[in-house]
C-alpha cells in the first residue's frame, strides 16, 4: 500500500512563505517605512519612531491573547483577518497625514503582523512536527530571513519608482490573496483529519506520563532564576537588535545612498540564515547553548561598534551589516531552545511564550529611545556615536544575563 504524502511538507512550505511575508512587511518593513515617511513629511525622526514603537508594542497585546482566538475562531480565520490588518495599517503609513493617523496605522500593522509572526510560525508547525520541530522550525525561520533579503530592496524600488502609496497597496493586495489560499488550502488541516501523524510518524508516539508534573503559573515561572536570567538575556538583545534595525536604515542612506543601504538590509538578513546554520552546527557538536547565544551577541557588538568607521572604507559598512545581521535568526529561535534544554517539557510552552511576551514588550520601546537618543544630537556623527554606545551597554547587559545563568547552573551542580 503506498503511503500519502505527508501533507506537514506542504504546511511547512506555507509557513515559509508565509514567514517571509511576514517579516517582510512587519519586521523589516517598518525602518524604510520611517524615512519614506519622514521624507514626505519632514517630521522629526524622535516623533516618526514613536510609530515603530507603537507597532511593536500592540502586537504584544495579541500575542498574549493567540492562543485563545485561535481556539475560538479558528487559526485560519485570525491568520487571513491579521494579513488584512497588516495591509490595511502599512497603507495608512504610506498616506498619513497627521501623526495621530500614522499612529493608528502603526497599530494596525503592529497588531496584523504578529499573526504572521513567531508566535504563528510555531502554532502552525507544532501538530505536525514533534521531535523534527526544531528543524522544521529552522527551516520556517529562514523565511522570515529570506523576507528581510527580498522586501528591503524591493520596498526601496517600488517606493522610488511609484511612490509610497502605490508600493503599499500593490504589496498588501499580493500579501492577502496569498494568506488567503494558504489559510483556508492548507492551514485548515490538521494530521487528525487526514488520517496521518507527526513526524510522518506511522504511529503516534505515545506522550510521556509524569504525574508530579503540575501546571505552571506566571508567577512560579517568574520565580525561577533560570526564567529570570534566560528572559533578561532575550529581551535585552532584541531591544538592541530592533533599536538598532529600526534606524541602521536611515543611517547607511546618509553614507550609501537608498538603494545600497537597502541592499545592505538584504544582507544583514541573508547574514541570519548563515548564523543560524552556524548555530545548529555548534550544537550538534555540543556547544552550551548559553555560552552560543554570548558568542552570538558579541559578534553583533563588533559589527555594531564598526559603525563607527563608516567613513574609514566603504567595506566597512558591509562587513558591520553582515556581523550585525548574523545574530538576528538566533536572537529569536536560539532563547526558545535554551528553555528547551532547563525546563521539563511540561513546563517548556509556558516558559516560552511568556519569554517571547516579556521581549516583545520590552524591544517595542527600542526604537522610540533610540531615536531620541539620535535627536538629542544635530551633528549626524555624534548621533551615530550615541547610538553605537546605546546598542553596546544594552548587548554587554545581554551577554551578562546568559552568562550568568551558566554561572548559576555550575553552581547548583557543585553544590548539589
Amino acid at each position: 500500500m503506498t503511503r500519502t504524502r505527508f501533507f506537514g511538507k506542504t504546511v511547512l512550505a506555507c509557513t515559509f512563505i508565509l514567514a517571509m511575508i511576514g517579516w517582510g512587511i512587519g519586521f523589516y518593513g517598518p525602518p524604510i517605512y520611517m524615512q519614506a515617511v519622514m521624507e514626505r513629511t519632514d517630521w522629526p525622526i524622535a516623533q516618526v519612531s514613536t510609530a515603530v514603537t507603537l507597532h511593536f508594542l500592540s502586537g504584544t497585546i495579541v500575542i498574549a491573547n493567540l492562543p485563545r482566538l485561535y481556539t475560538r475562531f479558528g487559526i485560519p480565520a485570525i491568520t487571513l483577518l491579521g494579513s488584512i490588518v497588516l495591509g490595511i495599517g502599512v497603507n495608512i503609513w504610506a498616506q498619513a497625514n497627521q501623526l495621530w493617523v500614522l499612529y493608528a496605522g502603526a497599530v494596525c500593522s503592529g497588531i496584523g503582523w504578529v499573526t504572521l509572526g513567531a508566535a504563528a510560525v510555531n502554532t502552525l508547525i507544532a501538530p505536525w512536527y514533534v521531535k523534527e520541530r526544531p528543524k522544521a522550525l529552522g527551516k520556517a525561520y529562514n523565511g522570515a530571513s529570506l523576507g528581510g533579503v527580498i522586501f528591503s530592496p524591493l520596498w526601496v524600488l517600488l517606493i522610488e519608482r511609484f511612490g509610497f502609496a502605490t508600493a503599499a497597496l500593490v504589496i498588501s493586495v499580493i500579501a492577502v490573496l496569498l494568506i488567503s489560499v494558504f489559510a483556508f488550502l492548507v492551514f485548515n488541516k490538521n494530521p487528525q483529519s487526514l488520517g496521518q501523524h507527526p513526524d510522518n510518524a506511522e504511529q503516534p508516539e505515545p506522550a510521556p506520563v509524569n504525574a508530579s508534573a503540575m501546571p505552571w503559573t506566571t508567577m512560579q515561572t517568574l520565580r525561577s532564576a533560570s526564567f529570570r536570567s534566560l528572559a533578561a538575556g532575550m529581551s535585552l538583545g532584541l531591544f538592541a537588535q530592533i533599536g538598532l534595525i529600526a534606524h541602521l536604515y536611515s543611517i547607511l542612506v546618509g553614507r550609501m545612498g537608498s538603494h545600497n543601504a537597502s541592499f545592505a538590509l538584504g544582507l544583514a538578513t541573508a547574514s541570519a540564515m548563515g548564523g543560524r546554520y552556524v548555530a545548529a552546527r555548534l550544537m550538534v557538536q555540543g556547544m552550551n547553548r548559553r555560552q552560543l547565544a554570548c558568542l552570538g551577541y558579541a559578534i553583533q557588538m563588533l559589527g555594531t561598534l564598526m559603525l563607527l568607521g563608516l567613513d574609514l572604507h566603504p567595506a566597512v559598512a558591509w562587513i558591520a551589516v553582515g556581523l550585525i545581521g548574523s545574530g538576528i535568526g538566533n536572537a529569536t529561535s536560539l532563547p526558545p531552545l535554551i528553555a528547551q534544554t532547563e525546563f521539563s517539557r511540561e513546563h517548556t510552552a509556558k516558559v516560552i511564550a511568556l519569554m517571547v511576551a516579556i521581549s516583545q514588550a520590552t524591544y517595542a520601546f527600542a526604537p522610540a529611545l533610540f531615536g531620541l537618543v539620535r535627536a538629542a544630537f544635530t551633528d549626524p556623527n555624534h548621533a551615530i556615536v550615541a547610538v553605537v554606545t546605546a546598542a553596546v551597554i544594552v548587548q554587554v547587559l545581554a551577554i551578562l544575563s546568559f552568562y550568568r545563568g551558566i554561572s548559576a547552573r555550575r553552581f547548583r551542580k557543585t553544590v548539589f
